[in-house]
């Protein structure tokens, strides 16, 4: 039997073994995708883009030489499988230090999870229920302390873009009252703005007429076309994702109904217009990051070497950019304490019109504080074009909106 003790072992050979426990130490991230739902066209943009930032930051010295191990599971947009998900991972032996979120449905589901076990949770979800850490406008379900993402809300985006259309209205001299249509699924997703935005457009003087719902999948929409056709709608909000706006598009090119329409963030894309062409042509979205090939400084770049050169739409570049945030606030926590949820949120709050290193130029400047987690409220439109066969994207506006009191949380 060996006898020998321990703390006799050589110096030498303890700098070694703990330089070798150092290099296998990971941080543990779970990642919520859906490849096969609903959203799935989004879903994979996201899911590349998540699993290929993560490779790029570990093949260059990772979280402050720490490597980031991602579990990542497709729940197909379903709730029920986010929840089972996430509780898989907290029995687990290893807990997550953050999770890349997903859907405005699961990502509100989990709130009280998160909450509870302390995880930084930063979502592709930009509902305003998620912006009030602390209650404080009294107008959101739960406290959300934990729950991040970059961009500006559904709901200011909502605001920003009919605010651009009635001053579109004016500035052409048209008179009397625009019309203006909500269109969308009965779901949490395209529901999370609708109450705010309807509220809005009242208030600049629309005249509302009744929202028309189609649902998130594929398929034929011309009964809703000619119901908003029938209305006589100016503008037309589409709630959906891509995926289904495609359809909808199409559908109303065939009713010859076109108003003006405009999109969600997730709403639009490169996709969409090589897959609707002429229909989906002026349809307008709000873009927290430059599409590809619109971006000036150094992050189109390193956007690009992280896809390996290979185009990509909004959609890659929203999820490369919310990686490197998160990234960046590990990085803090590590140097402050360790990387705990309660210290990466803390590094969430370390620095105002924040872009990530290498990222300038294609992410906009985000500012998160321990009372308010509206990360910008400036909203960037941009103008789908379908010119010979090809899409493509004029910018039009920067809104800037004010931080209402009466529209936080809302």
């Amino acid at each position: 039997m060996n006898t020998r003790n321990p703390l006799k072992i050589p110096a030498a050979v303890l700098l070694l073994l703990a330089g070798s426990a150092s290099a296998q130490e990971t941080i543990f991230i779970g990642v919520l995708n859906d490849t096969t739902g609903a959203t799935a066209q989004i879903g994979r943009e996201f899911a590349d883009a998540k699993s290929e930032t993560v490779k790029w930051i570990n093949d260059h010295g990772g979280i402050n030489g720490k490597k980031i191990e991602l579990d990542a599971v497709d729940y197909a947009y379903k709730t029920p499988a986010a929840i089972a998900t996430y509780k898989k991972w907290m029995s687990g032996s290893r807990k997550p230090t953050a999770i890349l979120g997903y859907g405005t449905a699961d990502t509100e589901a989990l709130t009280g999870f998160v909450n509870a076990d302390k995880v930084v949770f930063v979502s592709h979800s930009f509902s305003a229920q998620l912006t009030d850490p602390g209650g404080a406008s009294k107008r959101v379900d739960k406290p959300t302390p934990y729950n991040f993402f970059h961009g500006p809300t559904y709901s200011d985006s909502c605001r920003a873009q009919i605010q651009y259309f009635h001053s579109q209205w004016k500035a052409q001299g048209k008179t009397g009252k625009p019309k203006f249509a909500f269109m969308g699924d009965n779901h949490p997703f395209p529901n999370s703005p609708k109450d705010a935005c309807l509220a809005y457009a009242t208030e600049l003087g629309f005249d509302i007429v009744p929202p028309i719902q189609y649902s998130m999948r594929p398929g034929d929409y011309k009964a809703q076309c000619l119901t908003l056709k029938e209305s006589g709608a100016d503008a037309a909000y589409l709630a959906n994702t891509g995926d289904s706006n495609i359809s909808l598009l199409k559908s109303c090119e065939t009713v010859g109904v076109k108003p003006k329409f405009y999109t969600n963030v997730w709403g639009f894309s490169e996709l969409v217009i090589d897959a609707a062409g002429q229909a989906a042509a002026g349809v307008t979205a709000p873009y927290h990051v430059s599409p590809w090939g619109m971006a000036s400084g150094p992050g189109a770049k390193l956007v690009s070497d992280i896809s390996g050169g290979k185009p990509r739409t909004p959609y890659y570049v929203a999820a490369v950019c919310s990686v490197f945030y998160l990234k960046e606030a590990m990085e803090w926590a590590d140097k402050n304490g360790g990387i705990t949820g309660e210290k990466v949120r803390q590094g969430m709050y370390q620095k105002k019109d924040w872009v990530p290193k290498g990222l300038e130029g294609q992410c906009a400047p985000a500012t998160w504080t321990a009372s308010d987690h509206r990360s910008m409220t400036k909203v960037t439109l941009w103008e789908g074009q379908f010119k010979d066969g090809k899409a493509g994207w004029q910018r039009l506006t920067d809104i800037t909106l004010p931080r209402d009191a009466t529209w936080f949380g809302r």
